[in-house]
């Protein structure tokens, strides 16, 4: 489906090689235009707040500023963006294909996953756009096959739970009355979230939580030395 109008893209990913493919290959598509990249997320947000953007391509592993190399925490900013700007479609394309990892990204709204290593998907990605822009939801082929699989040892997590703990671990230092605000609720019932998602863990605090939850692909891992 081409349409009229073009349709503008952001791409969030801290390797300017992707980047660079990224645009190589969309800037064979007429209808559509890369209007911004960002390879920090604080720098996506600022780009965002005033660009129109109508599709955001990013990875799930990306550092939050300079100062902070946490990997950015999606399961929280992902709703956030979708509140702030109800047009935009996010497309995920990530080397991780942890069967819990996808299914709280897609949980969050993405409208697609794709994996760094699907060639076929990658070169079809115009079309993926076209299809995500349009309503749809795509997944690579072996994305979608992981996301039927529910692994038997899956703490239920609610996905607040597990949005919560995404926060925790972007922003390690950060103390409780920072986390709650920055999410809009209560301490209290911050408090009531985390509690909740030790006891389902079977841990004591939230290093452990967030230790635990990061082995179990249920939030992005931190790597110090890239990905």
């Amino acid at each position: 489906m081409v349409t009229d109008k073009k349709i503008h893209v952001a791409i969030l990913d801290d390797h300017q090689s992707i980047i660079d493919g990224y645009l190589f290959r969309l800037g064979q598509s007429p209808d559509i235009e890369v209007v911004a990249t960002a390879r920090y997320t604080d720098e996506l947000e600022a780009l965002l707040a005033h660009t129109p953007v109508d599709v955001l391509l990013l990875d799930v592993q990306v550092p939050i500023s300079a100062e902070n190399p946490n990997p950015f925490p999606i399961l929280e900013r992902i709703p956030a963006w979708l509140q702030a700007y109800p047009e935009l479609a996010v497309l995920v394309i990530s080397m991780y294909n942890l069967p819990s990892l996808l299914r709280s990204v897609m949980e969050a709204g993405a409208s697609g996953y794709l994996l760094k290593d699907d060639s076929t998907a990658i070169q079809q990605l115009p079309a993926v756009i076209r299809s995500v822009y349009g309503g749809g939801i795509f997944l690579s082929q072996q994305a979608h096959q992981k996301l039927l699989k529910r692994q038997p040892d899956w703490p239920d997590l609610t996905p607040r739970q597990i949005e919560v703990l995404s926060l925790c671990a972007a922003y390690p230092d950060a103390t409780s009355a920072d986390l709650a605000q920055r999410l809009g609720l209560a301490n209290s019932t911050l408090r009531n979230l985390l509690s909740g998602a030790y006891l389902r863990l079977g841990v004591r605090n939230r290093s452990a939580a967030i230790a635990k939850a990061q082995k179990m692909g249920l939030i992005t891992p931190f790597l110090s030395n890239g990905h």
